[in-house]
């Protein structure tokens, strides 16, 4: 049953997709649906500014801070921080963004800002973009709860990169920042994959310890906020589509949800990122003992290693890796779908896939694998589908790219907004 149960078939993986891009269709029209579809209001620049830029990166995990020069042809990352925020995930009562600030200069203040006046702020949870290139936190995801920096109708509420900007300059030596861009991680992966300009469309994807989508599309074909915006500028949407509900999930599925403390939202999160992953298996035994702070690397070890474990958690290790790479397929397929209903033209996608999961193969190297690596099974699915859409013409490319949240954000942070374009 535990094997069986997360079994889905190539026409099951058509239906999500297809509902997926109604999904879509409905956040394009209007706020507050079930597939955000938020509008980031920065335009990436083709040609970068001589520079350098201040690049932090706040993720389900870690927190990270360089400085990025783009002053030479290539971008170059400069040796920065990294630390580990799981701590946030379980911070004590009254811990607000304040506390959380404190932590982040204290790193920063490590770092040569010499010459810096730019940060580019790569903010993975739900946010409502600004035209000036700021945001304000919708809600925390990922396990996350600290107080007094979501947004509250008829209060005031701080923005996420003004209010870190100001605290930085108060509290970080030599710190004298003028300018700071909010951007999520997805459109972080999206901007780094514009580096490649023979592509007809592109898609940033996460599939680490959340998961999410990005795209580009017109402005002006976007309802939501096509009257204020005639011309044609590609603005980077930020789908939030770890929200989405899709059919076929399971009774585990279920119970994954009803005790997650977030009950009804990230439906498609819970089934397939890396923080839920290991959660799905210790459901399905639950009677057994498993590890401590059971997650996808864990289970990832597990196929690694089959005869270090029993074979019922082989075999469903497989199960559940298996059908989470074939939802993500699903889900590529219909944001595809959608691309391509507003340009029929499209035969060449560009997805630019960030995260520990999406990335992961078979512990011990390539000469005895015993599972198809995450990536290589959700291509594999997502021609299936698209074959199954009578859309074969279509060819996605993915690769990796080094640094890819840095250099988006460093990127955005050099970019013009939309109102300085339109």
């Amino acid at each position: 049953m535990e094997n069986d149960i997360f079994n889905l078939t190539t026409e099951q993986l058509k239906k999500i997709a297809d509902t997926l891009k109604l999904r879509i269709d409905e956040g394009f029209q209007k706020d507050g649906e079930e597939i955000r579809c938020l509008p980031t209001y920065i335009i990436p620049k083709d040609k970068i500014d001589r520079e350098k830029v201040l690049v932090l990166d706040l993720g389900g995990t870690n927190f990270r801070a360089n400085v990025v020069d783009f002053s030479g042809s290539e971008p170059v990352v400069h040796p920065g921080i990294k630390k580990d925020l799981r701590f946030i995930m379980n911070a004590p009562e009254g811990y607000n963004y304040i506390d959380l600030y404190q932590k982040m200069a204290e790193l920063i203040s490590s770092l040569n800002l010499d010459g810096v006046k730019s940060i580019g702020y790569c903010f993975s949870y739900p946010c409502e973009s600004t035209p000036d290139g700021d945001a304000y936190l919708l809600y925390w995801t990922k396990g996350v709860t600290i107080k007094n920096l979501e947004k509250i109708e008829g209060k005031e509420t701080p923005l996420v990169g003004k209010s870190l900007m100001d605290y930085l300059n108060k509290n970080v030596n030599s710190a004298d920042f003028k300018n700071i861009k909010v951007i999520n991680d997805t459109v972080a992966s999206l901007f780094a994959g514009l580096t490649d300009k023979k592509s007809q469309a592109h898609i940033g994807l996460i599939v680490g310890t959340g998961t999410n989508m990005a795209l580009l599309f017109p402005a002006n074909k976007l309802p939501k906020i096509s009257p204020k915006y005639k011309k044609e500028a590609l603005i980077p949407i930020n789908l939030e589509s770890g929200n989405f509900y899709p059919p076929y999930l399971t009774i585990i599925d279920d119970k994954i949800d009803k005790y997650s403390g977030s009950s009804g939202s990230q439906r498609f999160e819970k089934a397939i990122s890396g923080m839920y992953l290991g959660r799905l298996l210790e459901f399905v035994f639950s009677c057994d003992e498993m590890e401590a702070n059971f997650d996808a690397e864990k289970l990832t070890r597990i196929m690694s290693y089959p005869d270090m474990y029993k074979h019922k958690y082989v075999k469903a290790s497989h199960a559940v890796y298996e059908r989470s790479a074939k939802l993500v397929a699903a889900s590529l397929a219909g944001l595809i779908f959608k691309m391509a209903e507003a340009n029929p033209e499209i035969t060449d996608v560009r997805l630019a896939a960030e995260g520990s999961l999406f990335w992961s193969k078979d512990q011990k190297g390539d000469r005895n694998v015993k599972f198809t690596p995450y990536k290589d099974k959700v291509l594999e699915e997502l021609y299936l589908i698209l074959k199954e859409a009578n859309m074969e013409k279509i060819i996605v490319h993915v690769e990796e790219i080094s640094h890819a949240n840095l250099i988006g954000s460093g990127i955005a942070a050099l970019s013009d907004t939309i109102e300085s374009v339109i």
